[in-house]
């Protein structure tokens, strides 16, 4: 099993006379590790792949689900964030007219006069 935090479990040689000693394969796994990590990969998704390479297997099979989870992901932040956007505009109207017509709010009429966030679509 490769483990992130102890790269010497990969194959990755330990410290020698003071030195890290990095084959060039100890080198292209550090690539593919930075690589991953780019992409978003945790270090946990990054382990299941190398251990899958280690152990002999073509990880490609797992890649693609794990970068079609990630997508999903960003595409379900990007809508809360479009929704987010549309609530602080719709805010931002209600301050200005609140500014406007001069009413009292106990605190801040731009929170107290908010309306509930409708629900992420799926």
């Amino acid at each position: 099993m490769f483990r992130p935090r102890r790269l010497r479990a990969g194959g990755i040689n330990p410290v020698r006379a003071g030195y890290r000693l990095f084959t060039d394969d100890d080198i292209a796994v550090l690539r593919f590790i930075r690589q991953a990590k780019t992409l978003g990969l945790t270090l946990a998704e990054i382990n299941d792949i190398l251990s899958l390479q280690h152990g002999g297997a073509q990880p490609c099979g797992r890649v693609t689900p794990l970068l079609d989870t990630h997508i999903d992901q960003i595409d379900r932040t990007r809508a809360e964030l479009r929704q987010l956007r549309r609530a602080l505009l719709t805010a931002r109207r209600t301050a200005d007219r609140a500014r406007r017509s001069g009413g009292d709010a106990v605190v801040c009429r731009i929170i107290e006069t908010r309306e509930a966030p409708d629900p992420v679509p799926e």
